[in-house]
Parts: C-alpha cells; sequence; structure tokens
C-alpha cells in the first residue's frame, strides 16, 4: 500500500535558479562551488568558470537564501540573476481592453524598466544591492572597472618587474648594489600586484582549501621570503654581489642566491595572463551583450481618445493620439508608430503602411524584407523606408529576441561531457600539485645535497601547474561559437548538441515550410489553340481576385505579376463552393476552379489540355480550369514553390556526407516532384503528422544518427525524437522548443552552417583541453626535474591560458 501511494504522489516541484559567482580565479574555484551546492538536499549544480555563474535546479524546500549561503561559506560571493517573466497580457483586446488600462495603470510595473529583451537596463537582470548600472564583479565594481583595475595593475607591476628581471637575466647590467634596487621595485609588485592572489589564497585557506591562487602565492612568496632571508641574514646583500640567470633549476650558493626576478616576474606574467583572459572572454560573450542590446528602449503607442458628441444620437468622435513610453509598458493588442529609420520596438503585425525591413541583427540576411498589412514583424528589427504602424503580438520574454538571447545564454552556461572530465581532474589538481612540490624538494634535496636547485625546482612547480587552461577550455569556444552563430541567425541549445551533430549522418527534412515556401503560386500555364496566355491570365487573375480561397489568391497574384495589370473587378461574382469561380469580366462569362465546374456547365476539354491535367496530377500539382463564353480555354498550374536555396542546401549537406531524406504528408507525386527538383533520393510521402516521429525511429532503428529539420506544430514529435533536431525560426513555437537548433531566418541553406559550426565548435573543445592536458602533462615534469625556472614557469603558465582563449576566439570569423 505504501509503494502504491508513493508511486501516485506527486513529482516534487523543483525550480530553477541562477547565480552569478564572485571571486572566483580558476577553474578548481568553480569546481569548489559546483562541490559543495551539489551536497545540498535536492541540489543539481552547474558552475561555469567563464561565464561566472552557476545553474540551480533545487526543491521548494532550498530557498536563494540557501543557496547564496552555502556558496558564501565556500569562500565565494553570490547573486541571483533575475529571469524576466513573460510580460502581462490584456484581458481583451481591442480599443476597450486598451482603455481599462491606460498609462495611469502601469505606472511603476515590474516591466516598466524593461527594454525589448525583457531584461532590466542598467544591471542587466542582475538583482544587487548596489545603486550603481551593470554587472558587479565580487569586489563590487562593475564588469569595466574590475577590466581597468586589472590593467592598471598589470601596467604598474610590469613597469616595476622589467628593471627586476633585466638585472636579473643581464649579468653586464648589474652593478654594485643592485640587488638593493631589485627589492625596492620588486616589493610592491609581490605586495600589492600580488594582493589578489595573496587575498584569494587566506580566503580559501580559511575554508580548508586550495586553489590556483594558493600555487601563486606560496610560490612568489617563498621566492621573495628565501630573497629576504639571503640579502639581509646571507651573503646576497654584499655590494659586489653578481649573479647569472638560468634556465634550468641550477645550484649556487644559498646564502648568495636572490629569486627576486621569480617573484616580480611570475606576478606580472600571471597578471598579464590574467587580464587576457579577461578581456578575451568578454571579447567572446560580445554577441550576446550585443543581443541584449539590440531591442529598442522608447516606442510611440497609439492612444484612443474620446471627442465632442458631435454626431447624430449622441456618439462621439474619436482621435488617435501619440503617447511616447518605455518598450517595458507595452501590451499584447497595443498600436504602435514605428517611423524610418527606427527599430520595431517588438514582435507584431503590420496593420497600416508598408516599409522595408533591415532583419540583418537577428538573422544575418543582409536583403531588407518587405513588411505590409498583415505581415508579421520581428522586435529589434530596423524600419528603412515607410511609416508602420503595428500591432502587439509578443511582449518582454515572449519576444523571439529575449527567446533568442536565453538560448544563447542557457547555451553558454552547459557543459560539454569532455569537460566534465576537466572539471573533476581540476578540482583535485591543487592538492596534488602540493604534493609533487614537496616531494619534488625533499628528493631533491636527499639526492643532490642542493638546496638552491631544490628549492627552486619546488617553486617552479607551484607556478607552472596552473589549471585555468582546462577550465577556459570549454565555456570560451561556446561562447564564442554560441555568439557567432547567433549573429548568424543559429541558436545551439547547449553543448551536448555539438556532441550529436559529430555523430549525424541523415537529416530528414520537412517538405512544407522548410524545403519549401508553405504558400501556393502560380506555375506553368497551358492554353488551348487560339487563346493568348495573356487574355488567359487577365480574365482568369480577375475572377480569382474577387474570391478568398488561397488557391484563387495564389492564381490572381501569379496572374497580376505576370500581365502587369490591375485586376478589373468581376460582375455577376459568384463563388460555387468546393468547385470554383464564375464572374463577368470585360462582357466575357468567365469559369475558373476545378474541371467539374466545367463538366457541370457542359463545357468540354480540348485533348492538350487534358493531358496538361494528367501530367500535373503525376506531379502533385493543383490546377484551375478556365473557360469563357461556353468554351474551355486553358489550365493553370498551382503549387507550394521550392524556396531558391533549397537545392544548394542539399548540395551542401551531402558534401558533409550526411544523406538527405524527404518526409512529407502530401501525395507521393508532389513529394517526388520537389524532391527531383532539389537533389533529393529518398522520400517517405503521405506521412501523417503522428507518424512523423515513427519514421525517425525506423530509420534510427537501422543505426542512423539522425537530424530532424521541420517548421511546424505537427514536426515537434520527430524534432524531439531525432539525434539532432533543427527547428526553423519561422515555424510555431512547438517546433522551436523541441528543436536542438534554431535557425532563426527559416532558410533551409542555414542548415549546414549550423552543423558546420557545431562541429568546428567541438573541434575547437577538443583542441582546447588536449592542449590544455598536454601542457599540464608535460610541463609538471619538467619543472620537477628542474629544467625549468620559475619565471620560465609562470611565463608558460600564464601562454596556455591565453592560447586556450585565443584559439576559441577564431570561431568568431566563423562564415
Amino acid at each position: 500500500m505504501a509503494s502504491t501511494t508513493a508511486a501516485e504522489a506527486p513529482a516534487p516541484e523543483t525550480s530553477d535558479t541562477e547565480l552569478t559567482i564572485g571571486g572566483m580565479t580558476c577553474a578548481s574555484c568553480a569546481a569548489r562551488v559546483e562541490k559543495k551546492l551539489n551536497r545540498m538536499d535536492g541540489v543539481t549544480a552547474t558552475v561555469n568558470y567563464a561565464t561566472e555563474k552557476a545553474r540551480v535546479s533545487h526543491g521548494a524546500g532550498t530557498t536563494l537564501e540557501d543557496l547564496v549561503a552555502t556558496v558564501e561559506k565556500t569562500g565565494y560571493t553570490a547573486r541571483h540573476v533575475i529571469r524576466p517573466a513573460p510580460a502581462p497580457h490584456p484581458r481583451g483586446q481591442g480599443d476597450t481592453a486598451r482603455s481599462r488600462t491606460g498609462p495611469a495603470d502601469r505606472d511603476g510595473g515590474a516591466e516598466d524598466s524593461r527594454d525589448a529583451t525583457g531584461h532590466t537596463p542598467g544591471n542587466s537582470g542582475h538583482a544587487t544591492g548596489h545603486t550603481d548600472g551593470g554587472p558587479h564583479d565580487a569586489y563590487g565594481r562593475t564588469a569595466d572597472d574590475g577590466l581597468s583595475a586589472l590593467r592598471q595593475r598589470l601596467r604598474v607591476s610590469a613597469v616595476l618587474a622589467a628593471p627586476v628581471v633585466l638585472l636579473a637575466m643581464i649579468p653586464a647590467l648589474q652593478f654594485d648594489n643592485w640587488q638593493w634596487l631589485s627589492l625596492t621595485l620588486a616589493s610592491p609588485v609581490v605586495v600589492w600586484g600580488g594582493l589578489p592572489f595573496h587575498r584569494a589564497a587566506w580566503a580559501n585557506l580559511r575554508h580548508g582549501a586550495a586553489t590556483m591562487d594558493t600555487l601563486v602565492s606560496i610560490g612568489t612568496l617563498a621566492a621573495f621570503g628565501w630573497s629576504l632571508w639571503a640579502l639581509f641574514l646571507g651573503d646576497a646583500g654584499m655590494p659586489e654581489m653578481r649573479h647569472g640567470f638560468d634556465v634550468t633549476a641550477s645550484g649556487s650558493t644559498p646564502s648568495s642566491t636572490v629569486y627576486l626576478e621569480v617573484a616580480a616576474g611570475v606576478i606580472g606574467f600571471i597578471l598579464l595572463g590574467r587580464y587576457l583572459e579577461a578581456r578575451s572572454k568578454r571579447k567572446a560573450g560580445s554577441a550576446l551583450r550585443a543581443l541584449l542590446h539590440l531591442g529598442a528602449k522608447d516606442v510611440t503607442v497609439l492612444r484612443t481618445e474620446a471627442g465632442t458628441a458631435t454626431e447624430a444620437g449622441g456618439g462621439g468622435q474619436r482621435s488617435l493620439s501619440e503617447v511616447r513610453m518605455p518598450v517595458g509598458r507595452l501590451l499584447v493588442g497595443d498600436r504602435f508608430v514605428v517611423r524610418p529609420g527606427e527599430k520595431i520596438a517588438t514582435d507584431g503585425t503590420v496593420v497600416e503602411g508598408s516599409s522595408a525591413v533591415d532583419v540583418s541583427m537577428l538573422t544575418g540576411e543582409s536583403l531588407p524584407v518587405d513588411a505590409a498589412p498583415g505581415d508579421s514583424v520581428t522586435g529589434a528589427t530596423l524600419n528603412m523606408s515607410g511609416r508602420l504602424v503595428v500591432e502587439a503580438t509578443r511582449v518582454g520574454a515572449d519576444t523571439q529576441l529575449a527567446r533568442m538571447s536565453r538560448l544563447v545564454e542557457d547555451a553558454q552556461s552547459g557543459k560539454a561531457a569532455a569537460q566534465r572530465l576537466a572539471d573533476r581532474i581540476s578540482a583535485v589538481f591543487v592538492p596534488v600539485v602540493l604534493l609533487i612540490a614537496l616531494v619534488t624538494l625533499v628528493v631533491r634535496l636527499l639526492a643532490t645535497d642542493d638546496i638552491t636547485a631544490s628549492f627552486t625546482a619546488a617553486v617552479a612547480v607551484l607556478i607552472i601547474a596552473c589549471p585555468c587552461a582546462l577550465g577556459l577550455a570549454t565555456p570560451t569556444a561556446l561562447m564564442a561559437g554560441t555568439g557567432r552563430g547567433a549573429q548568424l541567425g543559429i541558436l545551439i541549445k547547449g553543448p551536448e548538441v555539438l556532441e550529436t551533430a559529430r555523430r549525424i549522418d541523415t537529416v530528414v527534412l520537412d517538405k512544407t515550410g522548410t524545403v519549401t515556401t508553405g504558400r501556393m503560386a502560380l506555375g506553368r500555364v497551358h492554353t488551348a489553340p487560339g487563346t493568348a496566355e495573356a487574355d488567359l491570365l487577365r480574365l482568369a487573375g480577375a475572377v480569382e481576385h474577387a474570391s478568398g480561397h488561397p488557391v484563387a489568391r495564389a492564381v490572381a497574384a501569379g496572374a497580376a505579376a505576370r500581365t502587369g495589370a490591375a485586376p478589373s473587378a468581376p460582375a455577376d461574382f459568384t463563388d460555387v463552393p468546393g468547385l470554383g469561380v464564375r464572374g463577368t469580366v470585360e462582357g466575357h462569362r468567365v469559369l475558373a476552379g476545378r474541371p467539374q465546374l466545367l463538366t457541370d456547365a457542359r463545357i468540354t476539354l480540348p485533348p492538350s489540355l487534358v493531358a496538361a491535367l494528367a501530367r500535373a496530377a503525376t506531379e502533385g500539382c493543383t490546377t484551375v480550369v478556365v473557360a469563357w463564353d461556353g468554351e474551355a480555354r486553358g489550365v493553370l498550374e498551382v503549387s507550394d514553390t521550392v524556396k531558391e536555396t533549397s537545392a544548394e542546401a542539399v548540395a551542401e549537406l551531402r558534401a558533409l556526407g550526411l544523406e538527405p531524406i524527404l518526409l512529407t504528408g502530401d501525395n507521393l507525386a508532389a513529394a517526388q516532384a520537389v524532391a527531383r527538383e532539389v537533389g533529393i533520393d529518398a522520400v517517405h510521402a503521405e506521412v501523417l503528422p503522428q507518424d512523423k516521429a515513427e519514421v525517425v525511429r525506423r530509420l534510427q532503428a537501422e543505426g542512423r544518427a539522425v537530424a530532424m529539420v521541420g517548421d511546424g506544430v505537427n514536426d515537434a514529435a520527430a524534432l524531439a525524437v531525432a539525434d539532432l533536431g533543427l527547428s526553423m525560426g519561422t515555424g510555431a513555437d512547438a517546433a522551436i522548443e523541441a528543436g536542438d537548433l534554431t535557425l532563426v531566418r527559416g532558410d533551409l541553406k542555414v542548415a549546414p552552417a549550423a552543423i558546420r559550426l557545431s562541429r568546428r565548435t567541438l573541434c575547437t573543445i577538443r583542441s582546447n583541453l588536449f592542449w590544455a592536458f598536454g601542457y599540464n602533462v608535460a610541463a609538471l615534469p619538467l619543472a620537477a626535474f628542474g629544467l625549468l625556472s620559475p619565471m620560465i614557469a609562470g611565463a608558460a603558465m600564464a601562454f596556455s591560458s591565453v592560447f586556450v582563449v585565443a584559439n576559441s576566439l577564431r570561431l568568431r570569423s566563423f562564415t
């Protein structure tokens, strides 16, 4: 009975919280915070060193205060990152709903200070106790201030350390009492320049932990302390003292050896590495920051005002006024004005005016898109020419820009499988290094009785063994790759997508809306003997123009485009349900529709038109038969048109070693016609929506790794089942949510680019990890055997982190 009750009990409710972690200086720090959070009951946490954020999933019994307290007990700071909630919707639509929610009702609302992305300007979504804007680091400064302070510390330390290093490396520069000048210059570098390392090492020591800062602090203070002993209590303080510089840890008289160049030089090199690392991390995340700031800040909203009662019956005139307000106060259903040169405030539908809209900032597409009444437009895109009146359909966190930002940020916060191994290694790395340094000192001292060489080798071990490159390998590549993807209109949902993209060998393409436009268009025109094509199009277009049927609209639009003439209004128009239309145009009684419409009117088709109908049927095209004055005049073919770039996209998919398969619910003839046009051999046609996922499963059962590209609600299940789901950004929300990659532009040609970017990003992550592992595996033995001096070790350690970040930044040039 107890088991039954437990089985029927609802699953515990979980919440997702994002924290900004301050004070982390290396991958070991991130590993410690993650370990402490995961030890809490019902908590699953992932801490990202590069983004300095923790993603935490926890039960209702764990509060935000509990999470922050745990992080602070570990020796770091934590702040809650507030995810924007969906903006409120009005209780109704139209003027009535809007009049109930006037400007006075919205003042002071939570949405008032949000921009078009749903983020709060000034604090980037961080809930902090600070009054100044911008995200803050562990010391309460803004991100830019932190970088500036680090740059200042680096500059001062470099100016002071350079003479110390030169004097130690070049004996010809040494003069009487040169070592005392070195001490004077090196002291502020070690004490003030190295203060962040010493402070972090002390904080970690109080919490019983060791990080990279511990290694740097112990190594530099040991070198500095040795030098002080040699100068004040040994022979190194003699005016005529001279000594050379060795790349290796060579021995000399202990009391006459100083390591001031090691203490100052190592801190200088590590500060340089930290600065380049911090600047590169900001560059890697610049695409997301640019995305978050794309949106408009203010909007001109149309408001209806009651005027004087002048009409009969006491009715009042109503006039429209323009009100300027922050974008955060927009509600669904509000109508707003977008003038030339202004950004469209939020997602909506054009209700008045026409213009060209620059969508390049969202899709990467350079050509502007025409917008006319009835067309959908996206927030943050730029109105280039005419005045538009747009009705808001999505606001705040519901907009496409806000969802894009969330997807990119979520992807950057994730970890690839290889990075999790690196994190586990980093967590135990520092204690192991401390042990290796101690063993190096003791063993070399016992073996050689050379205290100077033994001490030098131990310090080199401490300094060279930095796991930062391991911690940066995945996050920096993810930040650069996903950021570049966002610029190109490719949204990668997480690092696991990269692993999957490498294995894909089959791509299933939904036909309608993916390979084709999803809109009917006029195709081939067949005329009866003695009938001019221009006459056929003009008369058929005129009578079809009066109908609202999709096929009729396609005929009318195609006829107008080909003839260049505006359609005439038909007289005596009749819409025959299920068959077609009738009307009088230019004195001719015109019929257009199914063959049955002509049969009912006792009109026979000539053999040429019968053959055209048969051929169209084999190709899956819809046909419209046209007659006037009692005679059949022609056959018009209407079909879903293939996108211009689809054939090129299929060729690129093949070039990547992928087999394309066309999947559709349409009849086999129509599917095969499209497949031939774009170069696809395998076709699955007449597949019901609920069976699309089953087709994907069958392909997977054959041992294939399957990617699915789709855009409709009926594709959502197949996208979720596929190993890799690519959803078209112009499609249904359900499809977008189910996909692993979102192609914002809705162009199939972006699909091979998305797969190439995913593979390139994974390749970069692996090369980063290979370098980071290889560096530590090779460097530690060299240092332990005395083949590297501490200063060379410090330079190599700094270079390893910079190399990893620079390698990741190459993804920003991906095309």
